[in-house]
């Protein structure tokens, strides 16, 4: 069940290029998006407030018929950054609040003046020969309290996490006062998270998969390997021969049917209009298991692997 009108299908930001993210953004709400999926990590946040801002004066969408999320960085888990960090996202979207702010990963590291670096990306000084990320010790429960104040003070409609497994949901379900309502992880047929998907539903928060197409999102970052796309799987694509749809379109409506939104990206057109075109068709009960038994546990998006690779810093948040 979603939260109010939030959308089902979602248009993600992430790596989309500052040049090309307002063209994008454009784009995909004449297409028919409503739900935008940002991020002061990604960089483009200017971008996508130019393309709201046109499509609004070009009458494709009113601002209530929008859904906007963002996320909390890394560097801003501090109480006393929180605010200030939304507050400059909110800026360079050019909007008066968020439908959504999620923190985006469970990590807190130093804070870094915005004047410094912005967005400050992962390490705390990249002038060092050898730049590290810099843990700041920040608690959760803080940066949560910090979310909640957010949401009281209508700036954040909704919040929720990011990236947090079962045993930081329950920990963060004992001491919240405002409970999280959206969990946003990765998830796709190589990743299926049954476990955390069914306590999310029981807690009643809504799970958002990102990266639903696997490997797709990961190749151009040499993160994954293109024998690990799931759309080149013989189960999805027979089962896409038989129901004349595309491999990407099967994963999606998998993902649909078993209760989760979703975040697609793409700044092709023609690609924008097959990811939303899912609600025409249905997968059976077979279909859906025999994807689901494609789980191998696969991760694309662990920080216990690309932080030491890429940030000379090691730093599990998953076993």
């Amino acid at each position: 069940m979603l939260i109010d009108d939030m959308p089902a299908i979602g248009f993600g930001l992430w790596k989309i290029s500052p040049d090309d993210c307002a063209k994008a953004v454009y784009e995909a709400l004449k297409v028919g998006y409503r739900h935008l999926d940002s991020a002061c990590d990604y960089g483009n946040e200017k971008a996508v407030g130019e393309g709201i801002k046109k499509a609004i004066k070009d009458g494709l969408c009113e601002r209530e018929e929008l859904w906007v999320t963002s996320k909390l960085w890394n560097t801003y888990h501090g109480q006393e950054h929180v605010g200030a960090a939304l507050q400059r996202t909110l800026d360079d979207l050019q909007l008066d609040y968020l439908d959504l702010y999620l923190i985006h990963f469970p990590i807190a590291l130093e804070f870094v003046e915005f004047d410094v670096r912005y967005p400050p990306e992962w390490v705390f000084d990249p002038r060092q020969d050898t730049p590290t990320m810099k843990p700041s010790g920040v608690p959760l429960h803080e940066t949560w309290a910090a979310m909640e104040a957010m949401q009281d003070s209508g700036l954040a409609k909704h919040i929720g996490v990011c990236n947090y497994n079962t045993g930081l949901l329950h920990d963060l379900m004992a001491y919240a006062k405002r409970k999280p309502e959206v969990l946003q992880i990765e998830s796709h047929p190589y990743l299926t998270q049954e476990k955390l998907i069914r306590l999310a539903k029981q807690y009643n928060i809504v799970v958002t998969a990102f990266s639903p197409l696997g490997a797709a999102s990961y190749l151009q970052l040499d993160m994954a390997a293109a024998k690990e796309s799931v759309l080149n799987s013989s189960v999805v694509v027979s089962i896409a021969a038989r129901l004349n749809r595309t491999a990407a379109q099967v994963v999606l409506r998998w993902g649909i049917q078993r209760g989760t939104s979703l975040l697609t990206k793409s700044t092709g057109i023609d690609r924008m209009h097959e990811n939303i075109s899912l609600f025409d068709f249905e997968l059976t009960e077979d279909d859906m298991s025999a994807i689901s038994g494609l789980n191998i546990n696969r991760r694309f998006n662990d920080p216990g692997d690309f932080c030491e690779g890429a940030f000379n810093t090691f730093y599990p948040i998953y076993n």
